[in-house]
């Protein structure tokens, strides 16, 4: 295939700058008050973290259980593992693993994985230095699986968020984007001039980021991986633990898995931006809708007095529907069977429209207001797509599709640096390579094969760096950390293909980097560690831009280290970093720093994975 620019993260850093810039410097947002006395601000964290690095979460008792020790020693140091006592629980001695090319540190391995006590309050204590406490439990990731999950009931537009479900008032808040006085939409939403002369009602689904955009081809990804975390957990017999009645979403109680519930709100809303029959373009699928101009930091969802605007179809967003709804049908019917057979019916319908437009393609240039989502390369979607609908519905047209894909055979499939919301043929060599279908056996076989052949690249990678992170050395993209999870997850879904457990340990070391250890020692998740992060670039969620205003919620991941600084705060207070080390947390580096669903769903996946016992 040829070569082309590769957006990662929320969005193409290219296209979300100018916009940003205008962002971060609104007149409207005030200026970030100084940090409280005694505060680790990621700046300082970024100058001197702790020179042992863990999981701040901790571990599980049957899972790796390893820390990586910054130090310029040449031969190996003893280490000790101690209770909340203080008393020696385990020892040993480092392995010296050397330079670390992503972060320039000299690092040493510290591996405890045969200690199986149980506990809170552990340290660990290499050459005087002790690492953050951690716990070592077998339910340790309980929390995390629910509140990285709650995080898409806080992103939820159209509905009041509530104190009891969001984690407390302070995250209380009224629907937003109802038509209602301050708001303009989404109820009967315009689209952008000469797109088309009607207006449609797009009510509800996420808020794609730290903005108040809504983005098919992002959205499409996102729910994706939240159906198919269910849909793994129950082939493996564990789908109980997200059941109903297992999240904090208002639907519970309804006999429906709650991590379902939580992903129709953004299927309903998918489906919505379907062009209606007897429209042009009908069966396509509106690129995005967003407010005109960019808002100021920081604006709640119910005060943003903006006109929102229906961007034109574009292909890409046509094939994330039909895949997103495909998978919706397979995985809903034995639940809402009406549901499911609306789902096929959307599917069906973008297939055919993608098929008839197959070129449809969203310029970068359209950045005022929101982010862009350009893709000028849409084979990877169709194969997506097709393998969704293949796998529903067994019909011989989908087969073909799959099978004449060149992303059937290619080797980028999976990549290094991994999949994304523009690189989605992934997605489909997963669904073929777990979901019952009936490919040849040779040809199913193969399939599976590339997808623990990349697992095995991931883990290659881990096993060269000091905080073993499933990405090359010059991969810290905007969105890095959602890369980290996305490519975890892959080693996770090698585990399920072969039982073994080195797979396992892979993914769940994975975790350990973005929950401590990595070359910050800080943990990118908000409310899990010592050193969490806590103002990431969001409208809401912005006390740092204003006291009133809360921190984002537990469970929130921060986009991670991003080499290029596309961002003022990041380029002032980050220049000549190294590139395991581009990240700060603070709320206007939006670069490094923002939330978004893209990121979250894959934490939220590998979450549940873990949390399987």
């Amino acid at each position: 295939m040829p070569a082309r620019p590769r957006p990662y993260g929320a969005r193409a850093a290219a296209t979300l700058l100018a916009g940003a810039l205008l962002l971060i410097t609104a007149p409207s947002a005030p200026a970030a008050p100084a940090a409280p006395a005694g505060a680790r601000t990621g700046a300082t964290a970024a100058a001197a973290p702790d020179a042992v690095r863990v999981n701040q979460l901790g571990y599980l008792p049957n899972g790796p259980k390893r820390a990586t020790v910054v130090t310029t020693a040449t031969t190996a140091l003893p280490w000790q593992l101690r209770d909340a006592t203080g008393a020696v629980a385990a020892s040993g001695t480092t392995v010296v693993r050397g330079a670390d090319a992503a972060s320039g540190d000299s690092t040493h391995l510290v591996d405890f994985s045969s200690y199986r006590g149980r506990g809170t309050g552990y340290t660990l204590t290499v050459d005087g230095r002790v690492s953050h406490p951690f716990d070592i439990r077998a339910d340790l990731y309980d929390g995390l699986r629910a509140d990285t999950m709650n995080f898409f009931y806080q992103q939820r537009s159209g509905i009041p968020i509530e104190a009891s479900l969001a984690g407390g008032a302070a995250y209380a808040r009224p629907a937003g984007h109802l038509g209602v006085a301050p708001n303009q939409g989404d109820t009967a939403v315009p689209c952008q001039a000469g797109v088309c002369d009607y207006a449609r009602d797009v009510r509800g689904g996420w808020y794609d980021a730290g903005d108040h955009g809504k983005y098919v081809v992002n959205g499409g990804i996102s729910v994706w991986q939240t159906v198919n975390s269910f849909e793994r957990a129950r082939r493996a017999g564990h789908q109980a633990a997200l059941g109903d009645a297992t999240l904090r979403v208002p639907e519970r109680g309804n006999r429906v898995p709650d991590v379902l519930d939580e992903a129709r709100w953004e299927l309903e809303f998918l489906m919505r931006m379907q062009v209606p029959e007897g429209k042009p373009h009908a069966g396509m699928a509106f690129h995005k809708i967003h407010d005109a101009q960019w808002t100021g930091l920081p604006t709640r969802p119910e005060q943003d007095s903006q006109p929102r605007e229906l961007h034109a179809p574009s292909t890409a967003a046509t094939l994330n529907l039909a895949a997103a709804t495909a998978q919706c049908a397979r995985v809903f019917a034995p639940y809402d069977k009406a549901f499911a057979a609306r789902c096929l019916a959307s599917a069906r319908r973008a297939w055919s429209a993608a098929k008839a437009e197959p070129d449809v393609l969203a310029p970068d240039s359209d950045a005022t207001g929101g982010g862009a989502y350009g893709d000028a390369r849409v084979g990877d979607e169709f194969y997506w797509a097709a393998a969704e609908l293949y796998a529903t519905t067994g019909e011989r047209r989908y087969r073909d599709a799959v099978t004449s894909s060149p992303f059937h055979t290619s080797a980028d499939a999976f990549t290094p640096v991994g999949f994304a919301w523009a690189d989605t043929a992934a997605l489909g060599r997963i669904t073929l390579a777990t979901v019952p279908n009936g490919l040849a056996t040779a040809d199913q076989a193969r399939v599976r094969a590339s997808v623990v052949s990349a697992a095995d690249g991931y883990l290659a990678a881990m096993g060269r760096q000091g905080y073993a992170v499933p990405l090359p050395a010059d991969g810290y993209v905007w969105g890095s950390n959602g890369q980290v999870a996305n490519n975890a997850s892959v080693i996770a879904v090698a585990y399920e293909l072969t039982g073994q457990r080195r797979y396992r340990d892979g993914a769940l070391e994975a975790l350990d980097y973005l929950l401590g250890r990595n070359a910050l020692g800080q943990s990118y998740v908000s409310g899990y560690g010592e050193q969490a992060s806590r103002n990431q670039h969001h409208r809401f969620w912005a006390h740092q831009a204003d006291a009133s205003l809360p921190n984002p919620p537990a469970g929130s991941l921060a986009g991670g280290p991003d080499s290029a600084l596309q961002d003022p705060v990041a380029q002032e207070k980050l220049v000549g970093c190294a590139a395991a080390k581009c990240y700060i947390d603070d709320i206007g580096s939006y670069s490094t720093n923002e939330v978004a669903i893209n990121w979250n769903a894959p934490l939220a996946w590998l979450a549940a994975f873990a949390a399987e016992r």
